[in-house]
């Protein structure tokens, strides 16, 4: 009985036998497919040297502002440090004297 419970137990265990076999090839790896190549985004203030980023342009804020009224991080729009800062000020100074919602209504 002890003989039946030990080679029960090795069968049940073994439901994949061996090491894993390779995964398929993606679109990116391999002699023949393409290589992703994703863009170093540029700041769109820094290319038009613009400083002042005004708080009354509201058309300008709302291209870095979310559907759910977040402001969207730096590393989604590619704007740069210092003018990421001006956007958000510029930002919640528009929410402030009400030119920009603080969130979505729903």
């Amino acid at each position: 009985m002890a003989e039946e419970r030990s080679q029960s137990t090795s069968q049940e265990g073994s439901s994949h036998s061996g090491p894993r076999p390779p995964r398929p090839a993606g679109a990116g790896s391999g002699p023949g497919g393409r290589k992703f190549f994703r863009r170093k985004k540029v700041c769109k203030f820094c290319v038009e040297k613009i400083d002042a980023i005004p708080y009354r342009d509201v058309r300008l804020l709302q291209g870095f502002v979310a559907e759910s009224g977040k402001i969207v991080p730096r590393r989604l729009t590619g704007v740069c440090t210092t003018h990421q800062r001006r956007v958000t000020r510029a930002i919640k100074q528009a929410r402030n004297i009400a030119l920009l919602p603080f969130a979505q209504r729903h």
